[in-house]
Order: C-alpha cells, then sequence, then structure tokens
C-alpha cells in the first residue's frame, strides 16, 4: 500500500489554498497509474515523487493529462519532505523535473521555490477570449504555457464568470486574469483558468507567478512583490524576481494522510 497527502498549499490555514495530493514513492511508478491516480485524487494537480540522485524525481498529473510546471504541488511536496522527516529541515531539496532542477528552501516557515521566470511576450488576443471571459483587456501576452491578461480593476477580475466550454477551445493551457490590487497588503491579484487540462479555476497557481511575478515587476517598478490569488479558496504568495530565475514563497498545511489500497 501506498500513502497519499493532501495538502492545502499557498496558505497557513485548512481548508483554503490550493489542495495538491502528493505521493512520496520508493522508486518509478507506471504513467497510466499516475494519472489515474490524479483522476482519483480529483484536484488540480497530483504530485508524484521519489528518491533519485541527490534529490527527488518529481512529476505532475491534473485529472486529465500530465503537466510540465507546477508550483503548489511544488509546495506541497517540499512541506510532506520536512513535516514527515524525509529531510531535515535545514536541507535544500533538489526535484528534478521536465522543467529542470528545481529547488526549495525553508525560512521562518516560508517555503521558497526557485523557479524559472517566464516571461510573455505581447500578442493579439486570440479568437474568443473576450467572449468566454466576458471582459475587455487592457492588456494580452502569451508565454510557452499560458495567456496573461491584465483587466482594469480588482472589481473587474472578482466578476469574471467564464464560459469554460469557450475558453477551452482557445490553444493554450491557462489563462492568468490579473489586475494591480486595490489593498495595501497586496501589489496584485489573479485569477486562473484551464479547463482544456481539467481545472476549470485553479485555486492558486505557483507556475503562473513565473510570469505574473516579471509581468509585475516591470509594470510596477520593484522586484519584491505579494500576490493574492482571489479564487473561491484564496491563497497569497511572496516573490522575489532575479534575473531568469525567481523566487515563490508561501505555506501549506496538510489536510488528509491516507493509504492507496489498490497500489
Amino acid at each position: 500500500m501506498t500513502k497519499i497527502y493532501q495538502v492545502d498549499a499557498f496558505t497557513d490555514k485548512p481548508f483554503t489554498g490550493n489542495p495538491a495530493g502528493v505521493c512520496i514513492l520508493d522508486k518509478p511508478a507506471d504513467k497510466n497509474w499516475m494519472q489515474n491516480v490524479a483522476k482519483e485524487m480529483a484536484i488540480s494537480e497530483t504530485a508524484f515523487l521519489y528518491p533519485e540522485d541527490s534529490g527527488y524525481n518529481l512529476r505532475w498529473f491534473t485529472p486529465n493529462a500530465e503537466v510540465d510546471l507546477c508550483g503548489h504541488a511544488t509546495l506541497a511536496s517540499a512541506h510532506l519532505l520536512w513535516e514527515k522527516c524525509y529531510a531535515d529541515k535545514e536541507d535544500i531539496l533538489e526535484f528534478h523535473t521536465k522543467s529542470g532542477t528545481l529547488t526549495a528552501t525553508l525560512k521562518e516557515g516560508w517555503i521558497g521555490l526557485d523557479f524559472p521566470v517566464l516571461d510573455e511576450e505581447e500578442t493579439e488576443v486570440p479568437e474568443g477570449l473576450v467572449e468566454a471571459l466576458g471582459i475587455k483587456p487592457v492588456y494580452v501576452g502569451r508565454n510557452i504555457f499560458d495567456y496573461i491578461v491584465e483587466v482594469s480593476s480588482e472589481e473587474e477580475l472578482s466578476k469574471i464568470n467564464p464560459d469554460f466550454t469557450k475558453l477551452a477551445n482557445i490553444n493554450a493551457r491557462g489563462f492568468s486574469v490579473t489586475a494591480i490590487s486595490k489593498s495595501d497588503e497586496y501589489d496584485f491579484v489573479s485569477r486562473f483558468f484551464a479547463p482544456s487540462v481539467g481545472v476549470p479555476e485553479d485555486p492558486v497557481t505557483g507556475s503562473a507567478h513565473c510570469c505574473l511575478g516579471p509581468y509585475w515587476m516591470k509594470k510596477l517598478n520593484k522586484s519584491n512583490l505579494t500576490a493574492y490569488q482571489a479564487s473561491a479558496r484564496g491563497g497569497f504568495l511572496k516573490i522575489n524576481v532575479m534575473g531568469n530565475r525567481m523566487l515563490i514563497s508561501g505555506k501549506s498545511v496538510t489536510a488528509i494522510e491516507g493509504m492507496l489500497l489498490d497500489s
């Protein structure tokens, strides 16, 4: 039997933030089995990791597909490795992934993820986007994974009620919709939609901030930023952009611990 956990990431309170499944294995697992486990978990991402070289091999699956980069399930994985004493809290964790080697450090209760910057380039508004989101964009850009869409205010952002069928027909992993924060507590806010990979709205999306962080750094002229993802569950992040890398920091709490009976 294999242990599996559900961790609420980018939050310090249970039942908020973004829930991630985490399965710590002794050796590589069959891809179809991992996909079936992720489908059974029925949350935005489930992480599978096992010891490799000086760190861990790490893969992420939505209920529908494997993805190349995921922030919140990486945060959740690091949290569990320290919480369950697979690693000392002073250790720097290395994750070997499809997006290269990612590292995690723990400092004063915050887990910092060293992730790549994923800059966007301004692009034409794709057909169907305005209708699918029901908004008038201030800016539309695109990186290797997603579209980034700035809207005029946090109020407009909060009112978005997407047509997920139309959104899924646009060729992209997902859509980061963002605005400057009306609160002094955060620099910017966002929401993230990815219906084409089985995630209509993701509660808190670490990988999206690999683009959002550098985007707002240029607009606000500051490299240290605070962010809030304004989903129904909500979650918060700290961001430090450093050239072509960035530190995405958050907190996590373990919500569920269980066993996979057919493993």
